[in-house]
């Protein structure tokens, strides 16, 4: 999504409500703490659970708010603001039956709604829950506005899940480092990076802590290298700790290596220019990854990704994840799991053929247990 874009006379219209809004009692949007507990979601009537033997599935994926591909205003070059309600239900029940199909034992997701306006008020996270065999999730905001007073998108709640058919404690939102590249207002109303961190015990096998990170997609200054440093230091304390973890996401980020690295041109929009003499920017923020092609490599060197490096620079096409487009293919990787421990061989997979639920494909491997 694109940066909040505030014009002067919108500003000036607009100031009155922002200095009565500042003055009350009640925030506008939300600020966070470093750490605070997530919002614990339980299923009414339970799914049976059957015990996993020595592995599960874990798979990522951010569901652009369940509403597919559909045109919106903040990518893909849309117009969109918000939808109907009937116009998210589908991208929802699509989403749902993937889950279904695929039947990942633990989900991360990223870009999750939660009575957002822009989303006609479903808790997207209650109907997935109501709708799979998932008994338990935890969820954190990254995105929480009671009003956001640009393009019309209002109340905004938009965070990151952890489902699971097992109980999940200890869950909790870390902040992420704020982008140093936007105005007071802008970030003001903007989303904050954060990681979901859970634990999940299963019956036989020892406690596995969970990481879910959607890091910034647009920043033009170092704060995508800060997330991933934060990232890894969250992994670091767990291995030390000497813990088996499973850690994941959307790290808008490509693999060290990766052929191409600047895609201002495929995600450029009718009437932008970039690359030409006078344009400023030069590059779309957001699409040109070329100066941050080593920054993952520390998370590579130190643990397992379940797709190694080698073979991603070996079979970069088969672990592409994200496009802009609805008529493009894939064309680029940024959806991620590593561990400290193992992933059975040949169980990675990168889930292309969901291509009309989001303009991200789901990543999945089977995570080997360790026995209590």
């Amino acid at each position: 999504m694109r940066s909040i874009f505030f014009k002067k006379p919108f500003i000036i219209l607009i100031l009155p409500l922002l200095l009565l809004f500042f003055n009350s009692c009640e925030p506008l949007a939300t600020s966070f703490d470093d750490v605070e507990d997530a919002v614990m979601y339980t299923k009414g009537q339970k799914s049976a659970v059957l015990p996993p033997d020595s592995t599960i599935k874990v798979m990522t994926w951010n569901i652009r708010f369940g509403i597919g591909r559909q045109p919106w205003f903040g990518d893909a070059c849309g117009d969109n603001t918000v939808f109907k309600k009937e116009e998210v239900i589908p991208g929802l029940d699509a989403v749902v039956a993937r889950i279904n199909e695929v039947r990942p034992d633990i989900l991360f997701l990223q870009e999750c709604d939660v009575k957002s306006n822009r989303t006609a008020y479903i808790d997207e996270l209650q109907y997935i829950l109501d709708k799979t065999y998932f008994n338990y999730a935890a969820y954190v905001s990254e995105w929480k506005s009671e009003f956001i007073p640009s393009d019309g998108l209002g109340r905004m709640d938009m965070g990151l899940v952890i489902l699971s058919p097992w109980p999940l404690t200890d869950a909790k939102r870390i902040n992420l480092a704020t982008r140093g590249d936007q105005s007071g207002i802008v970030n003001y109303f903007y989303l904050h990076s954060c990681i979901l961190s859970a634990r999940v015990k299963i019956p036989g096998f020892k406690e596995v802590p969970l990481l879910n990170i959607h890091a910034s997609a647009f920043a033009t200054d170092d704060t995508k290298k800060k997330h991933y440093e934060e990232f890894k230091a969250e992994m670091d304390k767990l291995d030390i700790a000497g813990e088996y973890f499973v850690a994941g996401g959307d790290l808008n980020e490509l693999p060290p290596g990766s052929d191409s690295t600047d895609f201002c041109y495929e995600d450029m929009c009718p009437g932008e220019s970039f690359h030409q003499p006078g344009d400023d920017p030069a590059h779309k923020p957001g699409s040109d990854y070329t100066p941050e092609t080593e920054w993952l490599q520390p998370i590579y060197s130190a643990y397992n990704c379940a797709f190694p490096l080698s073979f991603y620079q070996q079979n970069q096409e088969a672990c592409f994840t994200h496009t802009t487009r609805p008529e493009h293919s894939w064309d680029r990787t940024l959806d991620y799991l590593f561990t400290n421990h193992r992933w059975r061989n040949g169980s990675a997979k990168t889930h292309q053929e969901f291509f009309n639920e989001s303009d991200h494909a789901p990543v999945s491997a089977d995570f080997v247990l360790i026995k209590e």
